[in-house]
């Protein structure tokens, strides 16, 4: 073989290596509970994630996608979710970090992804200040303000004078409260009393006494759809405050799908508000809906599984747009002002904050056909995050 039949063997080789190279796998790390308390939160997400991939194939910019699932429950304990998240980097060497059920493990992960420089899908972790914590963090679900301005508008403008905050004792429910208050005092309307719980296990009876000793109009109410919240409806109608005139509104997450049946006829006439109900009408969720049910006939979609099938939209639209690069950079600036139609309705991926814009429904807990869904009655659109500046 002469000089010029060596060099030329030799650039064949590096391009055959180079188109090797951009061909490898997208590996995404997921971090999720899927054993513990809040299992439902991680077994939705990935129920999510799955359906995309079914539906639209797993190869995006030219790379197939890979998912590498790491067990972080029970979600609430930031030290587990970090340590995972490192090994997902180094031993793993992922290219994109997503899910984050809970709070504490989005803000526990950051740093990781920062120093790494991974993307970061955040898929529900609610508190506002979570994609403030790492200039790689782009949050495709929701944020508390975002769910509570609009129902505490709805309140003082439908007869609500005097309401009670209850809410539990992280983030997510310090937003809630803080938004609450903010928006409803602002409408004309007064706060006459508040309490913070604890995440676990909270005994909720001397709380809705304090609450019926008082007698606000409505109590305002956040709590992380679990056990917890089963409890506290329970306890409110057995102990006489629906009965005795006192209303019960929240954000969404109150009157989840997934224990919805569970909470019963204690969530009838409850009025939310949130970005996704399963009886959202329009074609995308209808066919969303269906193809959720066919896959999982023994679970409802709710508003995680929601986030995990946007998330991984999101993810393969980025993929897409930049030809199969994970580079952090290029990712963030790829997905800034990224807009597509959603199970929940039109979104659009904020270019400041690296949020989500949304519309919020109004929705009033019904029967329909024998089956208890959130029915929604009226709409706030394009919604940003009011917890941001």
């Amino acid at each position: 073989m002469n000089l010029k039949q060596h060099l030329a063997t030799l650039a064949l080789a590096a391009l055959c290596s180079a188109a090797a190279g951009a061909a490898e796998p997208v590996k995404i790390g997921l971090v999720l509970p899927m054993s513990g308390p809040f299992a439902a939160y991680g077994k939705q997400i990935e129920h999510g994630i799955q359906l995309y991939l079914a539906q639209h194939g797993d190869t995006y910019g030219g790379r197939k996608v890979e998912l590498i699932l790491k067990d972080d429950s029970p979600g609430t304990a930031g030290d587990v979710s970090k340590r995972l998240a490192q090994e997902l980097v180094v031993k793993d060497k992922v290219d994109i970090l997503a899910g984050f059920a809970l709070t504490p493990s989005a803000f526990a992960v950051a740093p990781v992804a920062t120093e790494a420089r991974k993307p970061m899908i955040v898929m529900n972790a609610a508190t506002s200040s979570v994609t403030t914590k790492s200039p790689y963090i782009v949050r495709v679900s929701m944020t508390l303000p975002q769910n509570t301005a609009p129902i505490a508008n709805w309140a003082a403008k439908n007869g609500i004078k005097k309401a009670f905050t209850l809410v539990a004792d992280y983030g997510p429910g310090q937003d809630a409260e803080a938004q609450f208050k903010k928006t409803f005092s602002a409408d004309g309307g007064t706060i006459v009393g508040d309490v913070r719980v604890p995440v676990k296990n909270p005994d909720f009876a001397p709380f809705l006494q304090k609450i019926k000793d008082v007698k606000p109009d409505a109590v305002f109410i956040f709590l992380p759809p679990g056990a917890e919240t089963i409890a506290f409806m329970k306890g409110f109608t057995e102990r006489g405050l629906a009965a005795s005139g006192i209303r019960l509104i929240s954000t969404g997450d109150l009157p989840d799908e997934d224990i919805l049946d569970a909470i019963g006829d204690s969530a009838l006439g409850l009025v939310t508000a949130f970005h996704y109900s399963e009886a959202h009408k329009s074609p995308e969720n209808k066919a969303y809906t269906e193809a959720y049910y066919k896959a999982y006939p023994k679970d409802r979609p709710n508003f995680m599984s929601v986030g995990g099938y946007d998330g991984m939209h999101l993810i393969a639209a980025v993929l897409a747009k930049t030809h199969g690069s994970t580079d952090a950079a290029k990712f963030v600036d790829a997905a800034k002002g990224m807009q597509w139609m959603s199970p929940r309705g039109p979104i659009e991926i904020d270019p400041a904050t690296r949020d989500i814009v949304q519309t919020i429904y109004i929705r009033k807990t019904e029967r329909v056909a024998g089956k208890l869904q959130n029915v929604e009655f009226d709409q706030v659109p394009a919604f940003r995050d009011p917890g941001k500046p």
